[in-house]
């Protein structure tokens, strides 16, 4: 597989209808500073068809094969590095989340859980729900072939969407403040307090998101966190100019108004927070992760499959994480 290849399956992956001529994929290649003619795309494509990673329909349309979903996930990974940054910064511009109307698109994590062990899940979350180890109370549950955003719940499963902390970089984005995504890190909770990170990975040099790996690693304590005041929860490390340092604890202020946290700590100008350097006339802000109440669910025994900053929702469909315990879903 060479990157042309890759990038019409790319195309091919992102087009919402499922037939796509060549002369489409033609027009949208050139997204990815490939510019091929139709006659060439055809080629290609003939190449795709015979390794099974396309499927022809009709006269000269095709589409993504499963065998090429797969492919497009494994292949080349080198040139996936930094995928996560650049997932982040496009998602924080396409979500419209009015902090002040409540109203528009929120960024969402999703989990899937085997319907059998659901209720234990909401039990072991009911928690970290109530801690300030969440970005919001407020969640989405839909059942088997239902959808959350763009991702269908298999089989068997009930879908779980938790708020992301990545729709904190849009409602900065949207107030002018800039701000850059560091790290997603372990933090280290004692006595109620953070106190150091004591592992991170950099969004700009990772292919996966780093919370997802360290849930799986086993390398969190949300649990301990949260009912004895020390352990381990799941976080990151942004960056923000220090002349915005005013108008970011305003805006902190209006959000925990809203019921939403995430903001467990802002830095100084010029100095470490948390042990972490920052740029020059940078201050640091350390969010909480959205998937902490997951990590409390895998702590618990419970297997999970998640996928980090996976879809934009409509904010005003969130339910209270509090009707679900309830039985309203």
């Amino acid at each position: 597989m060479n990157k042309t290849m890759l990038s019409i399956l790319k195309v091919l992956e992102e087009t919402p209808e499922t037939v796509t001529g060549s002369r489409e994929i033609s027009r949208r290649l050139t997204r990815y500073g490939i510019d091929l003619t139709e006659r060439t795309v055809r080629y290609h494509l003939r190449i795709l068809d015979e390794k099974g990673f396309t499927r022809v329909f009709g006269k000269e349309g095709r589409s993504i094969t499963p065998r090429g979903r797969e492919e497009l996930s494994q292949s080349l990974v080198t040139e996936k590095v930094g995928f996560v940054i650049s997932k982040i910064e496009s998602l924080a511009f396409l979500s419209d989340f009015d902090l002040v109307s409540r109203q528009g698109k929120v960024i969402l994590n999703v989990t899937f859980f085997h319907k059998d062990t659901f209720d234990d899940a909401l039990e072991v979350m009911k928690s970290v729900f109530a801690s300030r180890y969440n970005m919001s109370t407020r969640v989405v549950c839909c059942k088997e072939g239902d959808c959350i955003g763009d991702i269908r719940i298999p089989e068997d499963h009930i879908g779980f969407g938790t708020v992301c902390s990545v729709t904190l970089n849009s409602i900065l984005l949207k107030a002018g403040i800039p701000v850059t995504s560091r790290f997603g890190g372990v933090l280290q909770i004692e006595d109620g307090e953070p106190t150091r990170f004591s592992a991170l990975i950099s969004y700009a040099g990772s292919s996966l998101d780093p919370l997802e790996i360290f849930i799986k690693s086993g390398m969190t304590g949300v649990r301990p966190a949260v009912e004895g005041n020390s352990g381990q929860i799941l976080a990151s490390f942004r960056e923000i100019p220090v002349v915005c340092l005013e108008k970011m604890h305003a805006l902190q202020e209006d959000m925990q108004r809203e019921g939403l946290g995430g903001i467990l700590c802002l830095g100084n100008p010029n100095q470490k927070l948390l042990e972490i350097p920052v740029g020059i006339d940078k201050a640091g802000v350390v969010v909480v992760g959205g998937l902490n109440p997951v990590a409390a669910v895998e702590e618990a025994g419970i297997p999970t499959r998640s996928r980090a900053m996976s879809t934009l929702f409509e904010y005003s469909r969130l339910a209270a994480f509090d009707k679900l315990l309830r039985g309203e879903r």
